[in-house]
C-alpha cells in the first residue's frame, strides 16, 4: 500500500490490514469469482474430478452433462442485517464458479455419473464404458 495515501486517509491506520487487503484483491482482480482447484485422475474404469469448494452446501452445486460437456458451478449468498440504537449495519457474501469439461466422446456412462460433496471437496466419478476401454491394438504389415 501507498505510504502517501495511508498518511492522507486517517482510517488506514486503524485497519491497515483490512483495507491493505481488500485494496490489493481489487487492483489484483483477485475479487472476481474464485474458480477451485481441479485435480483429474484417470483410472481404468472412471475419470474422476476433485474439486476444492469449501463454503458450500452440496444443494449449491450444479452438475450437468450436454453434447460430452460436462458442467460444474456453485453459487452462494448470504446476507445479514443488524439493527441496533442508532445504527444499521447489512452484510452481504456471494460466491460463485463455473467450470466445464470437455469429455471423450462415447467413452462416459452417463447413466452411471455421480458425484459427492464432503469436507469441502467435491468428487464427481464419470465411469468409462467397457467396450472402449478394452481397446485392442491391430499391428498393420507394410507391403
Amino acid at each position: 500500500m501507498n505510504a502517501i495515501i495511508r498518511k492522507q486517509h486517517p482510517l488506514w491506520n486503524e485497519f491497515p490490514t483490512l483495507f491493505d487487503d481488500l485494496f490489493n484483491d481489487w487492483t489484483s482482480g483477485s475479487v472476481k469469482n474464485k474458480v477451485p482447484a481441479v485435480n483429474v485422475q484417470e483410472n481404468e474404469s472412471a475419470f474422476e474430478l476433485e474439486f476444492a469448494a469449501p463454503g458450500f452446501d452440496k444443494d449449491q452445486f450444479n452438475i450437468s452433462l450436454e453434447n460430452n460437456k460436462l458442467m460444474v458451478s456453485a453459487e452462494v449468498k448470504n446476507e445479514s442485517e443488524t439493527k441496533e440504537k442508532d445504527y444499521t449495519r447489512k452484510e452481504f457474501h456471494f460466491q460463485s464458479f463455473q467450470r466445464s469439461f470437455q469429455l471423450p466422446k462415447d467413452q462416459i456412462k452417463e447413466d452411471e455419473i455421480n458425484a459427492k460433496y464432503e469436507n469441502g471437496i467435491l468428487k464427481v466419478t464419470l465411469p468409462k464404458r467397457m467396450e472402449i476401454k478394452a481397446q485392442t491394438i491391430k499391428n498393420i504389415q507394410i507391403g
